[in-house]
């Protein structure tokens, strides 16, 4: 049946006419905006995951700024550390030469002070953008990453260190009601410096040998610290008392370096000033041996007292004093964030040479066994000295912290035991430097490598993004084509359908 009314073949050509015009508007939109997924009508769930994506690129776009940032800041840090260095070993070399007697001591210390300030200054002034990680051992993080877990929340990563503290403050305790006594972590094998030749375990007796009986037939072999004073059989006076008086000269007549030895009515007694070396007597007996010896092995102790740093954590703020009455001593040394036992006694032992006491001398000494630090004084002077042990922690966070390199311009050289004092603290600040230069150069390090990182998965995202949403062009291209050909083919068959009724009126002529 024909009809004017309803044209069928007409609206089916129309309806196919409709969608190739809506494919065809479809691929030039894909390809004039180069995405096959443009909004969330095309593709909701690949839209929804590409957009997530695109907010990280973002992100470690921003994350890209911090780390050249935080690089940057870390690179003026790193110079100024070895510069720091290079000046401190200047000033070793300066400190050496002062161990010359015939040497212009005090124009040598004119050019450490000189180098002394330059350090100062190249430490207050290597800041970028107003951040100095070589006046503080404060904590810095920069931000290095955004993780995201499988649910979909986020999270921030840091790259974190702690700065390093190349200024020269003394520091000085914390004060208030949380400070807890932490003077157990010292323990002192004395708190008076004696100011006698040598110290024994009290009774007097242990640097002490007697003799007893006739030693005229005797040979007697004395090793004193590698030292050996001999006496043949015959040497030797049949009294014990006159014996060990010939045997005390004998020894006294060698001058062996801070030994000597009385005859107190027969019985040798010992006494040493070596401050910070213990030495042992040897005697080996002969010939006749017919007189009787009390002990054939005695042991001089060194006259320095020792403070032995137990092998604790220490943290920041924690601080540790030592005062010597006699001498006006007040040697500080308030620990940092990353410091340890070895950096508080060295600290200390700095801080007193740092009074240049020329009867104060110091050493500090490490046992493998037990791994600690024991800083020795030995005391010089004719008068005793007192010892006071102070050990705090910061509970309020109002201690000042040492700088590493605290003490340096305390260093004198013009007087002998200045210049000795000042050879073995250089090599501790030096140490400090170098410390301090390779903190900063691990970190930058480990910055570059996350920045190399975070650039390549910028480019791995946009890839991944770019799969998901951008169209294929050369797919695109030949559908445009194809569809073109099917719009005008779809536009003759409508027009052909819209003439049939038209054949109709052939009917009515």
């Amino acid at each position: 049946m024909s009809s004017i009314l309803t044209n069928n073949s007409a609206m089916v050509a129309l309806q196919t006419l409709k969608s190739i015009n809506g494919n065809l508007a479809k691929t030039q939109g894909e390809i004039s905006t180069g995405k096959s997924v443009a909004s969330a009508s095309d593709n909701a769930a690949v839209w929804s995951i590409s957009k997530l994506m695109e907010a990280d690129v973002e992100g470690f776009k921003a994350i890209s700024d911090s780390l050249a940032l935080g690089e940057s800041t870390l690179a003026v840090g790193k110079q100024a550390a070895e510069t720091t260095t290079d000046l401190l070993t200047q000033i070793k070399g300066k400190v050496v030469a002062a161990q010359e007697e015939n040497v212009d001591r005090q124009k040598i210390q004119t050019d450490i002070e000189a180098l002394t300030n330059q350090i100062s200054s190249v430490v207050g002034a290597a800041q970028f953008n107003g951040k100095n990680l070589v006046n503080n051992s404060d904590e810095t993080s920069i931000l290095s990453s955004l993780d995201r877990a499988s649910d979909g929340s986020v999270q921030s990563s840091s790259i974190s260190f702690n700065g390093q503290n190349l200024t020269q403050t003394a520091g000085s305790l914390g004060t208030g009601t949380g400070l807890t006594d932490l003077s157990s972590n010292v323990t002192a094998s004395s708190t008076t410096l004696s100011s006698t030749a040598v110290r024994d375990d009290g009774a007097g007796t242990n640097a002490d040998i007697a003799l007893t009986g006739d030693f005229s037939g005797d040979s007697l072999s004395f090793d004193i610290g590698g030292t050996t004073v001999n006496f043949a059989a015959g040497d030797l006076s049949a009294t014990a008392a006159t014996a060990a008086g010939q045997i005390a000269d004998a020894i006294n007549a060698a001058q062996i370096e801070g030994i000597s030895v009385t005859n107190n009515a027969g019985t040798l007694e010992f006494a040493s000033t070596r401050a910070f070396e213990q030495t042992t007597v040897n005697v080996t007996q002969g010939g006749a041996a017919a007189g009787t010896l009390g002990a054939t092995t005695v042991t001089l102790d060194q006259r320095a007292e020792s403070f032995t740093f137990s092998a604790v954590n220490v943290n920041a703020g924690d601080g540790y004093q030592l005062s010597l009455a006699n001498a006006g001593i007040n040697a500080t040394y308030v620990a940092s964030a990353g410091d340890t036992m070895e950096d508080v006694a060295k600290g200390l032992k700095i801080a007193v040479d740092s009074a240049n006491n020329g009867d104060i001398t110091t050493n500090v000494a490490y046992d493998e066994t037990t791994n600690q630090y024991t800083l020795e004084i030995d005391n010089a002077n004719a008068t005793d000295d007192t010892v006071t042990i102070t050990a705090n922690d910061d509970a309020n966070d109002n201690a000042v912290a040492s700088g590493r390199l605290a003490g340096l311009e305390g260093f004198d050289v013009t007087t002998k035991s200045g210049a000795e004092a000042a050879l073995a603290n250089v090599e501790t600040l030096i140490q400090r430097s170098v410390d301090a230069a390779a903190e900063f150069g691990s970190v930058q390090g480990r910055i570059e490598t996350q920045t190399d990182f975070v650039s390549k998965l910028t480019d791995s995202l946009k890839s991944g993004i770019g799969s998901l949403v951008d169209a294929d062009m050369e797919e695109t291209s030949a559908r445009l084509q194809a569809l073109q050909v099917q719009q005008q083919l779809a536009t003759q068959s409508l027009s052909i359908a819209n003439q049939a009724p038209q054949q109709l009126l052939a009917l009515f002529r």
